[in-house]
């Protein structure tokens, strides 16, 4: 199925009178309407609205597409309009929106009329195409460009050269699943087409799976690609060659890894948990440390616990620092309630679930279970995060020994091995040894966040250095996580300074990449300049991610630039003894951090100056 089979003359409108992002809704599904495709106008306009609520469907460069499945959808269709003068749509990079698509999609599309859809957004990336989507001037013409697009991609396919060169699939990963996982999909295809190779990518976001891979996919590829730094279910590529890498190498290293891919000499993939390379030959090739993947599987489960508990934790003391208490005048019945779902509930599973992830990462599901019990001892004995981490990778191996102990089984127990032999013996020698160790690793956090409490000013100045350092050193990979991971523990024990140097560390990035487009402006090109703007909002939010367009480009002075700059506003965060409560949340949640909220934001803003300005300065002109 083609676009061109959803978007006819009826449904396409050259000038939108709607000035804001409620109109182009009511004005673009009354030409739905008008046009036969809906059954019911409100039920339709009622999912849009709905859908927008989850976040906006303006995509940025002056594209919107908004989108709802329903029942109210008589047939799946497309309908365009085109605003000359542009519409506030409140799009991802707030500019205004001049290209709007709404899709309409029955309750019961199949996936042939998904994927068409999918491809509208692939046509809209190319900025010549959107360009010529400005300047058509009838209805017919815009239809005509759908249909010479669509033509020139069928062409492309069937050349011989690209249908000789085969097919690969590759899935990407990361633990927040917000930008690194979406960044690497989009280098891997890009880099794909220009060296002549189809490609599908599954993409595992923090939405979701999206675009999954079918096993008619798998049996076609000659190359897999898992560029992901959290668990990959590896079964359904059992006998292909396999790249392992972590998430930024699909962002830095496309070409590379998909010559790896299709050369024939990747691992082959057996099925047992282990490809036919070694781990050392595996680890030369990039792959990341085991114990990392697995830490990270379990932080990214333990994340929306821990920022949704911490912000609502954070939102309370909006009533006053002792709202939540009942002997205290502050007290406050609404108050108290959000530090009790945050709190006592929430940021209470953090340790159990980071246990549990862990172990499921290298046991699979049979460790889940022992995982999240070892998880809730150490939480409930005072071995706190350190104990939750030595209980997820005492219940994971604990479970891959007892896979080999009772394989030699007879096959008629094989149904018993989930549901009662692994939870009860895995349970047990997790639940054993925790109980022996529990004390031991809580006098050491104890003694540790005993260590942070007595620190001095400079001495707490130079663990911000470090702290704000180690955020920009990599932008979201081992080492970012080591230092963000250090802060949620630190939350766990009660000491909530080192958590304000992370986050300030890791807005400092993206916020000085875009201070540098705006302050020399005359050394980026447009698209760099058009990526500053995105940088801001992805900065602000706390998303270390938004600076690689700029560190992939030229990564020595980004790189160095940001770690000045986050080094400084780390310390600066200690130095005006600034605590963090939410472990998340950027700007959104510095109203609410203990100490002044004014003196964090200086220290935000005089490190990413400070980035901006010192990148600025030293990056070469553009030519």
């Amino acid at each position: 199925m083609k676009i061109t089979d959803l978007l006819s003359v009826s449904s396409v409108v050259l000038d939108l009178t709607a000035q804001t992002k409620e109109e182009v809704i009511h004005e673009l599904s009354q030409v739905l309407e008008e046009a036969g495709k809906l059954n019911d106008l409100k039920g339709y306009r009622d999912a849009l609205f709905k859908r927008e609520q989850e976040s906006t469907t303006g995509i940025g460069e002056g594209i919107a597409i908004p989108h709802a499945k329903t029942s109210a959808v008589k047939t799946p269709a497309i309908a365009f309009g085109r605003s000359k003068a542009g519409v506030d749509y409140q799009s991802l990079d707030g500019q205004p929106a001049h290209l709007v698509f709404m899709i309409a999609a029955s309750e019961g599309a199949n996936n042939e009329h998904l994927e068409t859809l999918s491809k509208l957004s692939t046509y809209l990336m190319k900025a010549n195409f959107r360009e010529k989507l400005m300047s058509a001037k009838t209805k017919e013409d815009i239809i005509e460009l759908f249909k010479g697009e669509e033509e020139e991609t069928e062409q492309e396919l069937s050349e011989p050269g690209l249908a000789a060169k085969g097919k690969i699939v590759a899935v990407t990963g990361c633990p927040t699943g917000i930008a690194h996982t979406y960044m690497a999909a989009d280098s891997l295809k890009e880099k794909a087409k220009e060296m002549g190779y189809d490609i599908k990518v599954q993409t595992n976001g923090s939405t979701g799976v999206k675009n999954a891979l079918t096993e008619e996919d798998i049996k076609e590829a000659i190359g897999v690609i898992i560029a992901a730094d959290t668990k990959v279910d590896l079964s359904p590529f059992v006998g292909k060659h396999v790249v392992q890498v972590p998430v930024a190498a699909g962002i830095r290293r496309p070409e590379q890894l998909i010559n790896e891919a299709v050369s024939g000499e990747a691992p082959i993939y057996k099925g047992d948990g282990k490809s036919a390379a070694s781990e050392e030959t595996q680890h030369a090739k990039g792959k990341q440390p085991a114990f990392y993947r697995h830490l990270m599987n379990g932080v990214s489960f333990m994340l929306p616990f821990v920022v949704g508990g911490g912000i609502l934790i954070a939102i309370s003391f909006i009533f006053g620092i002792h709202s939540a208490d009942p002997n205290s005048p502050q007290y406050n019945a609404f108050a108290a309630a959000l530090n009790d779902i945050g709190g006592k509930h929430a940021m209470a599973l953090m340790v159990p679930i980071l246990a549990g992830y862990i172990a499921y990462s290298i046991a699979e599901r049979p460790g889940l279970a022992p995982g999240v019990v070892g998880g809730f001892m150490a939480a409930t004995s005072g071995a706190g995060f350190l104990g939750g981490l030595i209980a997820g990778f005492l219940a994971g191996y604990s479970v891959v020994l007892l896979k080999r102990v009772f394989g030699s089984l007879p096959q008629s127990l094989e149904g018993l091995k989930p549901v009662l032999l692994y939870p009860v013996f895995g349970m047990l020698i997790t639940g054993m040894i925790m109980t022996i160790i529990d004390k031991p690793i809580g006098n050491i956090m104890k003694a540790l966040t005993h260590w942070l409490d007595s620190l001095g000013t400079s001495n707490l100045v130079l663990l911000g250095i470090i702290l704000g350092g180690m955020m920009a050193i990599d932008m979201g990979g081992p080492i970012n996580k080591a230092a963000y991971t250090f802060g949620l523990a630190m939350i766990d024990a009660g000491n909530f300074f080192p958590q304000a140097a992370t986050m300030a560390g890791g807005m400092v990035p993206p916020l000085g990449m875009a201070i540098a487009t705006t302050l020399f402006a005359r050394k980026f090109t447009t698209t760099q300049r058009n990526a500053g703007k995105t940088a801001y909002v992805l900065g602000a939010s706390f998303i270390t991610e938004g600076v690689i367009p700029f560190a992939a480009a030229d990564p020595v002075r980004v790189i160095i630039s940001s770690v000045i700059g986050s080094a400084i506003a780390g310390g600066l965060a200690m130095f005006f003894h600034i605590g963090l409560r939410a472990p998340h949340g950027g700007i959104f949640v510095i109203p609410f951090v203990n100490g002044s909220a004014w003196l964090y934001i200086l220290a935000v803003l005089i490190g990413a100056i400070i980035t901006g300005v010192i990148y600025g300065l030293w990056k070469k002109p553009q030519h």
